[in-house]
């Protein structure tokens, strides 16, 4: 992460030299994709936005005749683009390859079905530590190796029963086998794996833990699975909804943690980016910073706005996890604030490289507000482990 992927593989892309392109991203990702082509090989390319109905007709006739035309499209609509099948002698690009690791996602069994001649796989963090989760992609890298074999050479599952129903998990002592054949044949097969300060160095990251206390309803809620809290009942009847609740309990529900987030941006003018996971901890994120009377961007599902980010030196740019984790270069800002955390880790170690990348020239502060005695602190003991939360689902939850 950090290292400059968009560069390396518009590089690699054009040294390839197929006259049809096609890269696969991120919805937020495309426009920057394009701007990226408009001002480094506006010359060379012609780049088009299939998501738009236009673009997508110029893409198959080429009116303007460049020498290498780039078709771009997001993951969740390339599968609905069956035409993109027809496609032949041209390169794949996948940016931020790790979303198809799922190989039961309508996604990603599309993208195994194209033929490219080439494949270009972008990634940061390509399988968060899993081997389990490489098939997919070394398969698209041309190892002819079945998924039912490849776990069988590489991966140790074991069976475990939980509620009644069989699962099938990784060994958490031994997962995995022949690890040395593995690497083995990833290198004969084009990966290569190297850490961002084995390629530059980079200023220094810095985690700041800001402890806050629990709502006093958190304790009885996690002893009785139900309380009342500003007037709303919150019930966790199962495992799942359970855990949900704690972590609101610890965020949009905890007065104590709102108002450090309030004590610390008012701290400082300079440039902030704030992770959050759940709409109403945005909206009251949102809030404090009107108060405050600070530029506000904002990354999430539904709106993306970064004009303030890029103008505005005391902005406060407010990023939901799945939206903007991955992909984004927000350099311009050295401080993070994690109003709460991520369950996924991949998510996590994403996120931390949206300010730490080439052309940081200072330090990285990353402030962790944590909610004391919760299930915040087990949240962040699994992060710092490299494994996802839900990984615990098989133990006994005891946030």
């Amino acid at each position: 992460m950090g290292l400059g992927k968009t560069f390396v593989g518009s590089e690699k892309m054009l040294q390839l030299g197929s006259k049809v392109n096609l890269i696969v991203c991120q919805k937020s990702k495309i426009d920057d994709w394009r701007n990226h082509f408009a001002d480094f090989y506006k010359y060379d390319i012609s780049a088009y936005d299939l998501t738009k109905k236009q673009q997508w007709d110029d893409f198959w006739n080429n009116p303007c005749g460049f020498r290498h035309q780039v078709g771009i499209i997001n993951y969740e609509l390339a599968w609905r683009r069956k035409d993109l099948l027809q496609l032949s002698n041209f390169t794949l690009m996948l940016d931020e390859s790790s979303l198809i690791q799922n190989t039961s996602a309508k996604q990603t069994k599309f993208i195994l079905k194209l033929r490219p001649s080439n494949v270009i796989l972008l990634s940061g963090t390509p399988v968060s530590g899993k081997y389990e989760n490489l098939w997919t992609q070394m398969r698209l890298l041309g190892w002819n190796i079945s998924h039912e074999l490849y776990d069988r050479q590489y991966v140790n599952y074991k069976k475990i029963e939980v509620g009644g129903f069989i699962h099938k998990v990784v060994d958490k002592e031994n997962p995995y086998r022949n690890v040395e054949r593995l690497k083995q044949k990833m290198r004969e097969h084009g990966a290569v794996f190297l850490k961002t300060e084995e390629c530059f160095k980079l200023p220094e990251q810095n985690f700041i833990p800001v402890n806050v206390p629990a709502p006093k309803e958190y304790k009885k809620f996690m002893r009785t699975g139900i309380t009342v809290i500003d007037g709303a009942e919150l019930v966790g009847d199962t495992t799942l909804t359970k855990r949900i609740r704690a972590r609101q309990l610890c965020g949009m529900y905890n007065k104590a943690k709102l108002d450090a987030f309030t004590d610390l941006a008012a701290s400082t003018n300079d440039r902030l980016i704030v992770f959050y996971n759940f709409q109403e901890e945005y909206e009251q994120l949102k809030g404090i910073c009107e108060t405050l009377e600070r530029p506000i961007s904002v990354l999430n599902g539904s709106d993306k706005d970064l004009s303030a980010y890029e103008d505005e030196s005391d902005s406060i740019t407010l990023i939901q996890y799945q939206a903007g984790a991955m992909g984004v270069n927000l350099q311009k800002a050295n401080k993070v604030v994690y109003f709460t955390p991520t369950e996924r880790c991949e998510l996590w170690m994403q996120s931390q490289k949206r300010i730490h990348r080439i052309g940081q020239e200072k330090p990285c502060f990353y402030y962790k507000l944590i909610c004391k005695d919760s299930i915040e602190e087990n949240i962040y003991l699994a992060l710092e482990r490299g494994v996802d939360y839900t990984d615990e689902l098989f133990k006994k939850f005891d946030g």
